[in-house]
């Protein structure tokens, strides 16, 4: 009963789900019914205007993104099937329904001891850490590893966004919030190393490449509509589009340069006084404990660094799809879904476009090799959860390559239970040094 109840939550969609969830936040921290009641809606009208947005990025790229695979004969056995599919693969199975209590029961006890500040309310993208829990199955044939795995997946997300909140909050404007959706935080671990030594390359460090610089410097060149334009016009010409529609293909990407910024805007309009709310709360009932609202990714897509470097990754990622030697993966699907993969990298280089590209370029390598390598428990996965991916053969996509997920099922392979119960016991290590011992983002958040 409880599980129907779940899976017939869930099934609403983003757009109904975490618009209640919002409201049942705001009269939790005591805001007014009012407000409360629309944060939430203003909440789902943003969630629908930026499904509008994507679905027109992936509707004007998709068949780009075709038509230049064919044009170029590129052809590599694994089909990209995009991380779309991702959620509805989590939630139709059994440990789909075992995240939701596991990861709120979690995260509380966390916060109540100071371990984290981060209140995940991202319902959506628990979808990552029980994916994860289904590579781990597929791996060991133990159902149970499967379960315990998704609490080490769900421990690296609060960690990951609890590390880069002072970071997103500043670069994105997002006080009182943090990102939690682990497919935008992974990259960070390489962004910040790699920035740290492009700081201390002689002339290359002098380069700014941000979109403000970039329209200050070439004036109308510089403007979001125009890159979007020129990008699309670039794709158009690879694709072997004629003049119409690269023109068509032109004025749509300009378009969702423009809106996405519109879009969320809405989020922000919705989760301010939720934000202030909620630190009110925690200060008068929490003993001043610090609580950042965890949400989607879908809060920073809109800037115009994350978006430029999103779509000039496209053909970056095909390019080396076809000369890596090993890589059996042909980006197709998530290539549109690169603004998601991209965004917290983008922040981490502060905007910058050229250092960017290059950070994407280097953390898209060990992606394409480990989908390569995990494909096989991607289409386990599927099999698993009784979805339906037709006669496609073996099944993967560019960001379930990512680290979290290749250590999990490492870890399981290799030490089995004591291999997952180690990650997790270094999870909650990292947090409890993070924010018990260094007491990190504590006096930031005071002062502010």
């Amino acid at each position: 009963m409880i599980a129907e109840a779940i899976h017939w939550f869930i099934n609403l969609g983003s757009t109904v789900f975490i618009p209640v969830i919002i409201f049942i936040l705001g009269l939790c921290v005591r805001l007014k019914p009012s407000k409360a009641f629309v944060s939430g809606i203003t909440i789902g009208i943003g969630f629908i205007g930026l499904n509008l947005v994507v679905n027109l990025l992936q509707t004007s790229l998709g068949p780009a993104i075709k038509l230049m695979v064919s044009r170029y004969g590129l052809n590599l056995s694994i089909i990209d099937l995009g991380s779309g599919p991702g959620g509805p693969l989590a939630f139709s199975s059994t440990l789909g329904v075992l995240v939701i209590p596991i990861a709120f029961g979690l995260n509380l006890l966390l916060i109540w001891m100071g371990m984290t500040k981060t209140l995940n309310i991202d319902v959506w993208n628990l979808w990552q850490p029980t994916f994860i829990g289904l590579l781990v199955w597929g791996a060991t044939g133990n159902y149970l590893y499967g379960v315990l795995a998704m609490i080490p997946a769900f421990l690296m997300q609060l960690f990951l966004a609890d590390l880069t909140q002072p970071m997103t909050s500043k670069f994105f404007g997002l006080p009182g919030i943090s990102i939690t959706h682990l497919m935008a935080l992974s990259p960070v671990l390489l962004a910040w190393p790699l920035n740290w030594l492009f700081d201390r390359i002689p002339g290359f460090n002098k380069i700014d490449a941000s979109p403000e610089t970039i329209e200050k410097r070439f004036g109308i060149l510089g403007e979001p509509i125009v890159i979007g334009l020129i990008i699309g016009i670039g794709i158009g010409i690879l694709a072997g589009y004629d003049v119409t529609k690269t023109s068509q293909l032109a004025m749509e990407m300009a378009a969702v340069l423009k809106l996405l910024p519109k879009m969320i805007s809405m989020f922000m309009e919705a989760l301010t006084p939720i934000a202030e709310a909620t630190q009110a709360f925690t200060q008068k009932h929490l003993h001043g404990k610090i609580v950042n609202i965890g949400m989607d990714a879908a809060l920073t897509v809109g800037h115009p660094s994350v978006a430029a470097t999103s779509f000039l990754m496209i053909p970056v990622a095909l390019f080396l799809a076809v000369i890596l030697p090993g890589n059996k993966v042909l980006p197709f699907g998530d290539l549109p879904l690169f603004v998601f993969v991209f965004t917290i990298l983008v922040a981490a280089f502060k905007g910058n476009i050229i250092r960017s590209l290059i950070g994407g370029a280097i953390y898209t390598i060990p992606m394409l090799y480990l989908s390569t390598w995990l494909a096989p428990l991607v289409t386990k996965a599927f099999k698993l959860a009784n979805y339906n991916i037709g006669n496609k053969g073996t099944v993967s996509f560019v960001s379930a390559g990512l680290w979290p997920n290749a250590l999990m099922v490492w870890a399981s392979k290799a030490m089995s239970i004591f291999g997952i119960i180690a990650v997790t016991l270094v999870m909650l290590g990292l947090l409890y040094y993070l924010n018990v011992v260094k007491k990190y983002n504590q006096k930031e958040k005071e002062v502010g």
